[in-house]
């Protein structure tokens, strides 16, 4: 059994690591208010740019712009992987890596070259280490307060790079935040756009009566050459927005439970304790008992 100062400077240890869980988690709380928020409000343009872009390709047709068309070959895949900077977040970038690495074993089949930017530390380490070709890196950005400049300029990158061929296709690997308690990682297709279902493909039922008309001005063609490089940065930026938040809630989360843990801790240790101190009081008094026997006899 650990002696008396073992089992003190064992608590001592937890203590301490608990006031470190907790203030984390504190941190973790403070930052993801601000995140989901940031979230939230973004959420409802970006779906109602994809709802007018939807409108917009439905009259003009895939002839309206090359990032529309599909290409007949898919040789080059690029992959946007958003990661975190920092651990200590759970499961959270290893369900992330564990989809790229998914996603590249089920590409590398059909002999495609695949490369990476990496918007995160954790990403960027992971794919070095499995010796993928990176060719851009953005390290400090998720997890923090970013402009939407950050992902104008990365899908500026991308959108030149797909008109140009160096890329067939440019996919985004995200976690999407569905609750505090649940982030799913998923895969979205930046390039070739998709073509997005505006409100007129849908069932009446499903919007109701009204069906929206835009009007445009200038021509469907002229807005789709400006709004269809936009709508890439718009998605990226979504994309990195929801992972910031996932981020800080499964910090929250783990950090959450790891002060649970700690407490848990020091309440065995505690108990351990007492039987020791217990233990060695009795064997104190057996030796004193024992001493006055062996006196009186």
């Amino acid at each position: 059994m650990a002696s008396l100062k073992d089992v003190q400077n064992k608590i001592a240890a937890v203590k301490k690591t608990k006031q470190i869980t907790k203030a984390m988690n504190m941190v973790a709380t403070s930052r993801l208010r601000g995140a989901q928020a940031n979230m939230e409000n973004f959420r409802p343009y970006a779906s109602k740019f994809s709802e007018v872009l939807g409108s917009l390709a439905q009259k003009s047709g895939e002839e309206a712009s090359p990032l529309l068309v599909p290409r007949e070959e898919v040789k080059k895949i690029h992959v946007v992987l958003c990661t975190s900077d920092r651990g200590l977040c759970g499961g959270f970038n290893v369900n992330l890596i564990d989809k790229a690495q998914a996603f590249v074993k089920q590409k590398k089949g059909d002999a495609n070259e695949i490369s990476f930017t990496n918007f995160g530390r954790r990403g960027r380490d992971r794919c070095r280490k499995e010796k993928f070709t990176i060719e851009d890196e953005h390290i400090g950005i998720v997890g923090t307060t970013f402009s939407f400049n950050v992902s104008a300029t990365a899908g500026r990158k991308f959108v030149e790079g797909y008109l140009k061929g160096d890329y067939d296709e440019v996919y985004v690997i995200y976690a999407e935040f569905i609750s505090i308690g649940r982030q799913v990682p998923m895969i979205k297709q930046l390039l070739p756009i998709p073509l997005i279902a505006s409100e007129e493909d849908q069932a009446p039922e499903e919007v109701g009566e009204y069906l929206a008309e835009h009007i445009c001005e200038p021509s469907p063609d002229s807005l789709l050459g400006e709004l269809l490089p936009k709508s890439v940065h718009v998605q990226l930026h979504s994309c990195l927005l929801e992972t910031s938040t996932s981020e800080h809630a499964a910090r929250m989360a783990a950090m959450d439970n790891a002060t649970t843990a700690c407490s848990d801790m020091i309440e065995n240790l505690t108990l351990t304790y007492n039987k020791a101190r217990q233990a060695s009081i009795t064997a104190e008094l057996m030796d004193i008992v024992g001493g006055a026997e062996a006196l009186r006899g």
